[in-house]
């Protein structure tokens, strides 16, 4: 806090040139921070972004020469000479098996990346183009055959050869071939009577994957979904990727520690073949570009807050030296030298300000004149106000003693009258307080409601029920007697034979709430509708009394008008009423107690 206090206690200059030092300062550390950050996450996404659509193209040109194999089968399937081959019930010449071979061998030439190819029917006997098997061996009983068969018709791939008893004439190893097997189906009887194998050469997969690099070092490897691995180039940067690595998702990127090196890895999984294509390449790669936008990063902020000392020391002093011209002028003013005035022509805020100034002097010298013809004007006004109250006092002084008088000459119920009377004038003035408490209001409304007693006798009965321990709250005067009277001149009074009005106040949900109720001609509908609105614009229709003073209904508009300007629209009037029932009128007031501050003030002035 006291470190606080010295800054403030600073001169302006050295604030303004700390200001635009940090203003300047702060956002470009964090512009460079968030520069830096993007940089590293965009220059990440792209090459993940980039290696995944390398890696997508590779993938096409696989499920390419896959599908290719594929559609081999079919047609070899569909040669009328394979079919009479796998109908074991016909023995095909042996010159059928020549040009049967003839046949593949045109796959073959064609089709560079075919390595060989097999046709096995159910007897075990075969017919290939670089492929054969002992004499011994039934082929029908190879692990690959069993598989084709299994798939009832469905092309599957198998992998690189192992432990079958195929051999190539090229030679060639198990792990320079993938094998692809497919059942044959007899169309009517739904069995199957064969098995088509393809050998692929992984030369091929190679010769589409050896050219795509991925920075310096980075290359692209395939595995099959039994993880065992199609390609692979020499010196790998790791020999064998863990299959729990890939997470059993399609694709996906990760970072991984080998062997004190942190490599990036990208995969994504072929839902044609089952093979995934990962590419595995140095993280430090990527890091080297963004270090190098870091770089240029750095000096570009070191050159901005270079300039930026300067120009904050120009800057501050040309905002700070006028305001230290205008408050020397302020001093002399606080010395009593109302007549300086500030005279640089200047037409930016300071210039604004030094003639605000000027006109403040001016306008202060006026108001020093006001304030002696106000104070002479107040004493002449607290002269006439003691001079008005004397009547008011006599008044009710003077009805004092003519109540005393008629009980002198046993005139009771005239004595009645005018001490009620009395009261009403006397409650009435309360010292001028416009809040006076909810039992001196209802003493108010019973004196009110006993002259009219005199005035229609039987016509006229009332009741009036306060709990106690709200007649000590505080409420506006005079909210009660224009709508008492509302009750007897538009209720009572109109309806025949006796009638009666009830007054209770009690509080209700931390409220204090006043509810009249008489059984006079009470209202339409059409009449209670325009009361209602009347009572929502309460305080627009009581502004102007020239028009409303004389209409029905202005002293209950005047109650509501005056309860929401003292307490808001939370508060005011409620009425309900039904033609030839009568009209309750309910009155919602907040609780006001001698705790309230005004309440200590009207203490005082009593």
């Amino acid at each position: 806090m006291k470190n606080l206090i010295q800054i403030n206690n600073l001169p302006i200059r050295y604030k303004l040139i700390s200001h635009f030092l940090i203003i300047s300062i702060i956002p470009i550390i964090c512009l460079g921070m968030l520069i830096n950050w993007t940089v590293g996450r965009v220059v990440e996404e792209h090459v993940n972004k980039n290696t995944l659509q390398l890696i997508s193209k590779v993938n096409e040109t696989l499920e390419h020469y896959i599908t290719n194999m594929q559609r081999i089968t079919y047609f070899i399937s569909y040669n009328d000479r394979i079919q009479d081959f796998l109908d074991t019930d016909h023995s095909a010449p042996s010159q059928d098996e020549y040009e049967i071979q003839r046949y593949l061998r045109h796959f073959t030439t064609l089709l560079p990346e075919v390595a060989g190819i097999v046709v096995v029917n159910t007897a075990g006997e075969y017919v290939s183009n670089e492929l054969y098997a002992p004499t011994s061996s039934n082929l029908t009983e190879e692990s690959w055959y069993k598989e084709a068969v299994e798939n009832k018709g469905i092309f599957k791939i198998i992998g690189q050869p192992k432990g079958r008893s195929l051999s190539s004439l090229v030679n060639y190893k198990n792990d320079e071939v993938v094998s692809v097997v497919r059942a044959v189906i007899d169309p009517i009887t739904q069995e199957v009577v064969g098995v088509i194998l393809i050998d692929l050469k992984v030369r091929t997969i190679a010769e589409t994957l050896v050219d795509v690099r991925l920075g310096k070092t980075g290359y692209l490897t395939v595995i099959d979904d039994q993880n065992r691995s199609i390609y692979q180039p020499d010196d790998p940067l790791i020999e064998n990727i863990p299959i729990e690595w890939l997470k059993d998702k399609r694709s996906g990127t990760f970072s991984k520690e080998v062997d004190s090196q942190k490599l990036q890895f990208i995969y994504q999984r072929s839902p044609y073949s089952e093979w995934t294509i990962i590419g595995v390449f140095p993280t430090e790669e990527t890091i080297l570009e963004i270090k190098e936008i870091q770089f240029y990063l750095v000096v570009f902020v070191f050159i901005i807050l270079l300039f930026g000392f300067p120009v904050s020391y120009v800057l501050s002093n040309s905002i700070s030296k006028p305001i230290g011209q205008l408050m020397k002028f302020m001093r002399k003013a606080e010395r009593g030298e109302l007549g300086v005035r500030y005279i640089e022509k200047r037409d930016d805020e300071i210039g604004m300000l030094g003639r605000s100034f000027n006109k403040m002097l001016k306008q202060i010298n006026e108001l020093l004149r006001l304030t002696e013809r106000h104070e002479r004007q107040k004493r002449e006004a607290e002269f006439r106000s003691l001079q008005a109250n004397i009547n008011p006092h006599f008044l009710y002084n003077t009805l004092d003693t003519i109540q005393w008088m008629a009980r002198k000459q046993k005139a009771n119920d005239v004595a009645e009258v005018v001490e009620s009377l009395a009261k009403l004038f006397r409650i009435g003035l309360s010292k001028g307080r416009d809040m006076i408490t909810l039992d001196k209001e209802i003493e108010h409304i019973e004196s009110y409601l006993l002259i009219q007693k005199t005035r229609y006798r039987e016509k006229l009965q009332y009741q009036i029920h306060v709990v106690d321990h709200v007649r000590s709250l505080y409420v506006l005067k005079f909210i009660l007697q224009p709508i008492v009277e509302n009750a007897i001149y538009h209720g009572i009074k109109e309806r025949r034979g006796p009638g009666q009005i009830k007054v209770n106040a009690q509080q209700k949900d931390e409220k204090l709430l006043l509810v009249i109720q008489d059984d006079g001609a009470g209202m339409s509908e059409l009449q209670l509708q325009e009361i209602r609105l009347a009572l929502k614009d309460a305080v627009r229709r009581t502004e102007n009394q020239g028009e409303t003073k004389h209409k029905k209904g202005y002293g209950l508009l005047n109650v509501q008008a005056r309860i929401l300007l003292a307490f808001g629209e939370e508060y005011g009037i409620t009425i309900e009423s039904e033609e030839k029932v009568g009209t309750r009128i309910e009155m919602l007031l907040p609780i006001l107690d001698e705790d309230n501050e005004w309440e200590e003030e009207w203490k005082h002035e009593a």
